[in-house]
C-alpha cells in the first residue's frame, strides 16, 4: 500500500512535469525532474518506497539507456511486492524503449513477461497494447 501524501506529491509532479514538457520549458522540467529525483531517492528502501515514484520518474527521463535502468528497478520493487499492475505497465514501458533501441529480443521478453502480469488485472487497454506490440514483433 502506498502513502496517499507520496503518492499525491507524485501526481501533482507528473501533471507539472507534462505541462513543463508541453509547453517547451525546459528549465522548469528539470527543476521538476530534480525534484522527483530526489523524492525517490529520498524514500528508496524505506516503507514509503513503492514502484510508482520509479516507473513516474523513468517516464520523465529522457535518455532511453537511463530510462531503463530506473525501469528496471521499478519493476524490481514492484515484483518484490507482487504488484500486477505495475508490472505490466512497467514491462510495457521497457519494451517500447527496447523497440526504440533496435533490440527486439529484450523487446519481446519484457512484452511475454508483462503479458504474464497482465493476466491478473483488470486493465483491458494495457493488455490489448502489450498484444498488438508483440504480434507486430514477432
Amino acid at each position: 500500500m502506498m502513502n496517499t501524501k507520496l503518492y499525491k506529491s507524485v501526481l501533482e509532479l507528473a501533471g507539472e512535469l507534462m505541462n513543463a514538457a508541453k509547453q517547451q520549458q525546459q528549465a522548469s522540467f528539470d527543476s521538476l525532474y530534480e525534484q522527483l529525483k530526489a523524492l525517490c531517492i529520498e524514500h528508496e528502501n524505506t516503507e514509503k518506497d513503492h514502484p510508482v515514484q520509479w516507473e513516474t520518474l523513468a517516464d520523465f527521463t529522457d535518455e532511453f539507456a537511463d530510462a531503463l535502468l530506473i525501469y528496471e528497478k521499478a519493476l524490481a520493487k514492484a515484483t518484490a511486492i507482487n504488484a500486477k499492475d505495475y508490472m505490466s505497465s512497467i514491462g510495457y514501458a521497457m519494451a517500447t524503449m527496447h523497440v526504440e533501441l533496435g533490440q527486439t529480443d529484450a523487446a519481446i521478453a519484457c512484452l511475454q513477461a508483462a503479458q504474464v502480469s497482465a493476466n491478473k488485472i483488470p486493465d483491458k487497454a494495457l493488455k490489448a497494447e502489450i498484444a498488438e506490440l508483440l504480434g507486430s514483433l514477432k
